[in-house]
């Protein structure tokens, strides 16, 4: 995270929305500095999506007040808009034109873009620059969408489950961008579903369930304040495993050093995961 730390790129206060009788969003506040990866986690139908469409001004809010970039995004001029890039989930560039046409076209919309050939190398293709978008494989499209969000060089960086459809290695590379915009300062809001990218990304996270934010904070707060407990797993002599559950396993161990006079065979202490905590702070740990 870069120099911004006090100042808040974004402020979200009483959101709500609804569609017809289902609540979607319910009550929701955030505040996200600039400069930080603030992750937004949670299941499906729980308001992630639709709070990002709020923030990007493509969707009405019936309740809340709401501050991106210093404007209501409601009524975002076409200057404000300029200044904010997002990746929605579903595919926007047109199928028959080549990759670096697709990503020199959008770059004619912002009025300071990063440079076409930059932003194709940042998300991996070079190699399929001349190659028509329907001829792109999944992960290929996916990473497209990607040069189209940032090729505006956008203070604000809204991401809706961007890593879908990567292969473990465009994923790491996608990661490296992340890190890469964010020290440069730009803002980036992160939706996903893979914890492991959550955790190696974001600077604080906030868990939403059924329209509300059930927890917010660091990673490593987080796995802290609603992990519960940590679990010993040792061998017995007789070569038979036995594990234990304790809140307490520094207290567990020296017991065990001295019941097995020094060495304690098959020894592992495991603390609660990230995705531990988020299955039991949005009611699915029987999902496990």
């Amino acid at each position: 995270m870069t120099t911004h730390a006090n100042e808040l790129a974004v402020v979200v206060r009483g959101l709500r929305k609804r569609y017809g009788d289902v609540t979607a969003v319910d009550g929701v506040d955030l505040g996200i500095r600039r400069g930080e990866v603030f992750g937004l986690l949670g299941p499906n139908g729980a308001g992630k999506s639709t709070t990002v469409e709020i923030l990007q001004g493509n969707r009405a809010r019936d309740a809340g007040e709401v501050s991106v970039l210093g404007a209501d995004p409601a009524h975002g001029t076409r200057a404000w808009r300029s200044r904010v890039g997002i990746v929605w989930q579903d595919e926007s560039a047109p199928a028959e034109l080549t990759v670096r046409e697709t990503v020199r076209h959008f770059a004619r919309y912002y009025p300071r873009p990063r440079d076409p050939e930059e932003v194709i190398h940042l998300v991996g293709l070079e190699a399929k620059a001349g190659s028509r978008i329907k001829a792109l494989s999944g992960g290929q499209r996916r990473r497209l969408d990607v040069a189209l969000g940032v090729i505006g060089c956008p203070e604000l960086l809204l991401l809706d489950e961007p890593t879908t459809g990567f292969d473990p290695a465009a994923r790491r590379r996608f990661w490296d961008l992340i890190r890469k915009l964010s020290a440069e300062g730009t803002t980036i809001v992160l939706t996903t579903h893979y914890l492991e990218e959550a955790e190696a990304l974001a600077d604080r996270l906030a868990v939403v369930a059924r329209g509300r934010v059930v927890a917010e904070g660091e990673p490593a707060g987080l796995r802290e304040r609603y992990g519960t407990g940590a679990t010993v797993a040792w061998t017995e002599p007789d070569g038979t495993g036995r594990t234990a559950h304790t809140d307490e396993p520094t207290r567990a161990v020296a017991e065990l050093m001295r019941r097995f006079d020094g060495e304690i065979p098959g020894l592992r202490v495991t603390r609660p995961t990230l995705e531990d905590v988020y299955l039991r702070l949005t009611g699915q740990e029987d999902a496990r």
